[in-house]
């Protein structure tokens, strides 16, 4: 996969929580068995009236919002069936990056993310950052009150940056081994590449028919 160390771009908001997989990319979408051309039906069903005419009361229709290339949502983002083909229509759509808040309800942590949408999130190079609530209100507001803005999401140094004439920066936390992945461009498959002298030592050294006499 493609390798993440920072992006720049124009931040596109979406004003809504618990937006679940089946929002994202919903079902019908689902039957190729190909991992291409999911981005034109990334919300399909809020992006789209009846007769397949853009509806322009979705926010991400706007024209402010052509080309925007980081998403700023709610909380629990990605929420719902375990579907990859989610993470893989955010990226196709031109997203790189996907910003959401972390709150504290009644003393339970409601996270920014699901799980299941994070981990594909990190095994396809799409760039997931948790902020606070409060944080990820000021960026609302700045994007409502300049058309256009544009932000950096540094990965090595873990910072978000807002690029204003006096520029506003946010320090994120990510998992060593998601920045790693992210950073190094590896997917699965790369990581299981990294071991392969070590795989190959270790088949060298044991009998597969061996093996299979054991297991009778």
């Amino acid at each position: 996969m493609d390798a993440f160390r920072s992006h720049r771009g124009t931040l596109a908001t979406l004003n809504r929580a618990n937006v679940d997989t089946d929002q994202i990319i919903p079902k019908q979408f689902l039957k190729s068995i190909a991992r291409t051309g999911f981005g034109p039906h990334l919300f399909h069903d809020w992006r789209y009236r009846a007769d397949g005419s853009p509806n322009p009361e979705f926010p991400l229709n706007a024209e402010r919002y052509r080309g925007a290339s980081i998403l700023v949502a709610r909380n629990n983002f990605g929420c719902g069936s375990s579907r990859e083909h989610a993470v893989w229509a955010v990226l196709q759509d031109g997203f790189r990056v996907v910003l959401a808040p972390w709150e504290e309800r009644g003393g339970v942590r409601v996270p920014a993310f699901a799980d299941i949408f994070r981990s594909n999130a990190g095994k396809n190079a799409l760039l997931t950052v948790e902020l606070s609530a409060p944080e990820i209100e000021e960026i609302f507001q700045l994007v409502d009150r300049f058309p256009g803005l544009e932000a950096t999401v540094d990965l090595d140094h873990q910072r978000v940056t807002v690029h204003l004439p006096e520029e506003v920066s946010f320090h994120f936390e990510i998992e060593p081994a998601v920045k790693e992945r992210l950073i190094h461009g590896l997917d699965d498959i790369g990581l299981t590449l990294k071991r392969d002298a070590a795989i190959a030592a270790f088949e060298a050294r044991h009998d597969p028919q061996l093996a299979r006499a054991t297991t009778r």
